[in-house]
């Protein structure tokens, strides 16, 4: 009998396109639903690595993407949020949770499918409420999941016919390793564990290939899904890249173990599914389950010591910035509101010396074109945003406190000053954008144009700094200071405007870096606006 290939190639490729597109929409789905609350469970919640374990389940079998968890967790540990041990903790939970997708395609659920995507289409298509929508987009990548299983299923039944195809199974138990590469290399290709577990649990429902020769595939799995958090961490701190390394050799030190118990952990799993008369879809799904599951018991015991394994192996500091709070104490709001602001402004400090040192790394880019300055920029921007949000919240508590004259007085300075300390942040990000765009596009500056920022850049940076000395100090002479600072920097803008238009005249600058000189002119004076900002509400109070 002759067999098809390209019917039996296109079948599979097209059931695997459809799996693909499922599981991602149906995490969409599940991701839209959680919102935002996934980064704030992430940050609050992992506590200890025990709790981030626990953590990094739950929210991956929200959002049925281990590799989602990963991303969002190396985001969170650059951005200052994360230690790396919690991160550790985080990604050996994330290793657990994308386990749930394996024991569900393990339930025979029939034609049942079909409703499915009836119905998720139905939602999608005739309801119009964002909540309906997503439910809808849930249930129709959940049935997509199973048509995609099972196209991929009806492909691989005519292989039972090839003979190479039975030497090529025999060869794989023989061996284990080149298995450990394929599931390796599968996953890097279709960047998804889940879709490599889900043809693996095909070909061995057909009885295409045996445990023996399955369980290296799905070790290789594991490490192959490491890769998007890898991808995440390039261009990131030192300290996301150490995220990243630590989920490879957490999954390599756990493909090394279990290689080494292989014989025990294959009677192992014949021995759950004899006594559970499992399918052989779970019986892999018990696998892949029990895999995850020992190794992060194994290993959760020594995470300080992987830590410290890849700092070793990942040395360097690239001044890693807390960005989380320190004195925003709820129990003083209803005690003592007076001592509430206090903590507030010692917040609020903080947030403006990550101004300064954003301004300050931004200036250091330009300078010396130096990308190593970037992560740090935007860790700091980052870390503003999140303060702004805290202090601002806690200020809001505090204000349905009653409050004295003087308080209110402090009160709204403190809420004005976070602003301001804020928008520094967003105005030093448009600047690092500029300079990237710069360097990208190759756009060069004239001498005098480099000269002239970096004149305007020191009176801002200056600024900023004696506006939060001024604020520290409530100094009116320092405050005063700060307003001189300000009104050079306006002086020096008009300046800069009719230098500029001069070099245009005299085609010593071009279009493109005429706009970003301008720009940064902008956002550099807009720097002297809100440092004079914070310097008024301290005079304002003073007087």
């Amino acid at each position: 009998m002759t067999i098809d290939w390209q019917s039996i190639l296109f079948q599979f490729l097209g059931g695997l396109g459809v799996f693909l597109f499922s599981i991602k929409f149906m995490g969409d789905g599940l991701q839209k639903s959680a919102d935002d609350r996934l980064r704030e469970w992430l940050n609050r919640f992992t506590t200890n690595p025990v709790m981030g374990v626990l953590v990094g389940i739950f929210v991956t079998i929200c959002i049925q993407s281990s590799s989602a968890t990963t991303v969002i967790t190396v985001g969170l540990v650059s951005a200052g949020f994360l230690t790396l041990r919690q991160a550790i903790g985080v990604i050996m939970g994330a290793n657990i949770g994308t386990t749930i997708t394996a024991f569900i395609i393990g339930i025979n659920i029939g034609l049942y499918f079909y409703p499915l995507l009836a119905i998720g289409a139905a939602c999608l298509f005739f309801l119009k409420k964002a909540t309906y929508q997503h439910i809808g987009q849930i249930l129709f990548g959940f049935g997509g999941l199973f048509l995609g299983l099972e196209l991929m299923s009806a492909s691989m039944q005519a292989l039972h016919q090839l003979a190479d195809f039975a030497s090529l199974t025999l060869h794989l138990s023989n061996q284990p390793i080149l298995g450990i590469f394929l599931g390796t290399i599968f996953t890097l290709l279709v960047q998804s564990s889940t879709a490599t577990v889900g043809v693996l649990q095909g070909l061995y429902a057909e009885q295409l290939i045996g445990l023996n020769s399955a369980l290296p595939i799905l070790f290789g799995e594991n490490i192959g899904t490491t890769i998007t958090a890898v991808l995440a961490s390039l261009g990131a701190s030192i300290y996301a890249k150490r995220a990243a390394a630590a989920h490879v050799l957490f999954n390599v030190i756990g493909t090394i173990i279990f290689m080494l118990l292989f014989t025990p952990f294959m009677q192992y799993v014949q021995w759950i599914s004899g006594i559970f008369h499992l399918e052989p879809r779970m019986q892999i799904a018990i696998a892949h389950g029990s895999f995850n599951v020992f190794n992060m018991m194994i290993q959760l015991p020594f995470i300080a010591g992987l830590a410290a394994l890849v700092t070793k192996l990942l040395p360097g500091h690239d001044g890693h910035i807390n960005v989380t709070t320190k004195h925003l104490d709820p129990s003083f709001i209803d005690s003592s509101p007076a001592i509430a602001l206090g903590q507030a402004k010692e917040e609020v400090l903080r947030m403006g010396e990550h101004a300064l040192r954003g301004l300050e790394e931004t200036f250091l880019y330009m300078k010396s074109g130096e990308t190593e300055h970037i992560p740090t920029v935007l860790q700091l921007e980052v870390g503003l945003n999140h303060l702004d949000n805290e202090i601002t919240d806690y200020l809001v508590m505090v204000s349905k406190q009653p409050l004295s004259r003087a308080d209110s007085v402090r009160h709204h300075t403190l809420l004005t000053n976070v602003r301001d300390f804020e928008r520094i942040g967003d105005h030093f990000e448009n600047i690092l954008e500029l300079l990237q765009y710069k360097d990208h596009h190759e756009v060069s500056l004239s001498k005098s144009a480099r000269q002239d920022l970096i004149g305007m850049f020191s009176l801002a940076i200056e600024a900023v700094r004696k506006s939060i000395e001024a604020l520290d100090t409530a100094s009116l002479s320092l405050a005063q200071e700060v307003t001189e600072l300000e009104s050079l920097i306006d002086d020096m803008e008009d300046k800069l405007r009719q230098k500029h238009i001069a070099r245009l005249n005299t085609n010593e600058c071009s279009g493109a870096a005429g706009i970003v000189y301008m720009d940064i002119v902008s956002n550099l004076e807009r720097i002297g606006d809100h440092a004079v900002n914070i310097a008024d509400s301290i005079l304002g109070i003073r007087h």
